[in-house]
């Protein structure tokens, strides 16, 4: 399919710089750009690339003034990142869906399928199972006994969503991702651990998004939830009994104990670890691999074990890369500090 620079700025309420009526039919990263393409432009990194790119079309934002002659067509917006993911999603939406249950899927009797459902080759939808309208099933997923998908979601390959557990609307979970496996629960005993059986489930509102391989873990009693617009990166555990706020984004391999209650519109970097049994207020910013022992208020913006303010922090990291330097010559110190003693004393 292709658009035209009108029919593009028509739809993002852009203004054009350039021909009107270039047409583009594929995406392209700007430094990358060829005939035919449209591409963005929001990190000024990216800025010389702009006068050299073979795309078509170009996104910038409304306060860029370019310093030489851009080839390109552009299109100004108040955000041109903003304004190409919903391009993007115009893209995907205008692909062909694929409809029905394919024959080598497993679907049992009981099971309630809704209207325009696709079910893969070889995924399994078990005994009083529900998926709703227009939700994509790739091969291998499970689809547990009990357990209910909303609509128009999106469940890829060998996604495990055990019994019981809920999903709401317009999710996708991506592939690996298990929703209801079993809490790490565990009864010290003088033989040694006895499992603590894990009768609750896992509900994930509407709008979650799971990335590939992340574990949210289903509660010993009442439910692990997830809030709608939440946003999980691949590889992160989610232990049981956390509820985790609407629209809060976590990035790989963040890992939360259990019982942990997260805010709305939080931001975790890669690699944060959160302890159990605490409370982390709305719109918390912590940086990659910080470690929280104990709770932490709204608004904070932190790094680093324990958490800090982050200019402080980075302060603090200055001065942790003289310490060794700091060491000798406090040693040196002490030593004609000790000389100095001794003359006294004579």
């Amino acid at each position: 399919m292709e658009f035209s620079a009108k029919q593009i700025a028509t739809f993002i309420q852009g203004e054009i710089v350039g021909n009107e009526n270039v047409t583009v039919h594929t995406f392209a990263k700007i430094e990358e750009g060829i005939p035919g393409a449209i591409s963005f432009l929001s990190n000024p990194k990216y800025i010389p690339y702009l006068y050299e790119t073979q795309s078509s079309i170009v996104l910038v934002n409304k306060d860029f003034v370019p310093e030489q002659e851009v080839k390109a067509t552009m299109i100004k917006v108040d955000n041109a990142y903003e304004s190409l993911a919903k391009l993007l999603n115009l893209y995907e939406q205008s692909k062909p869906k694929r409809t029905g249950i394919d024959s080598r899927a497993y679907v049992a009797e009981t099971a309630k399928i809704g209207k325009d459902v696709y079910i893969a080759p070889f995924a399994c939808i078990g005994e009083y199972a529900e998926v709703g309208d227009n939700t994509v099933i790739h091969p291998h997923a499970t689809i547990g006994s009990g357990a209910k998908v909303g609509s128009d979601c999106i469940i890829y390959a060998n996604v495990t969503i055990y019994h019981d557990c809920r999903v709401g609307n317009h999710c996708i979970l991506h592939a690996g991702c298990v929703i209801g496996a079993d809490g790490f629960g565990f009864a010290p005993t003088p033989e040694g651990y006895e499992k603590i059986p894990q009768i609750g489930i896992t509900i994930l509102e509407d709008n979650v998004e799971i990335g590939a391989n992340t574990c949210v873990d289903r509660a010993t009693m009442g439910a692990t939830i997830v809030h709608s617009g939440v946003k999980l990166d691949n590889l992160i555990q989610v232990a049981h009994n956390d509820e985790i706020g609407s629209h809060t984004v976590m990035a790989a391999q963040v890992g939360i104990a259990g019982s942990t209650k997260i805010g709305e519109w939080c931001m975790f970097g890669g690699q944060v670890g959160i302890a159990g049994h605490i409370h982390i207020g709305n719109k918390v910013n912590l940086g990659a691999q910080s470690g929280v022992p104990g709770n932490i208020k709204e608004g904070s913006q932190l790094i680093g074990t324990p958490p800090m303010e982050v200019k402080p922090y980075f302060k603090a990291q200055t001065v942790f890369r003289k310490l060794p330097d700091m060491y000798f010559e406090v040693n040196a110190l002490r030593k004609e500090l000790n000389e100095l003693k001794k003359q006294l004393n004579k």
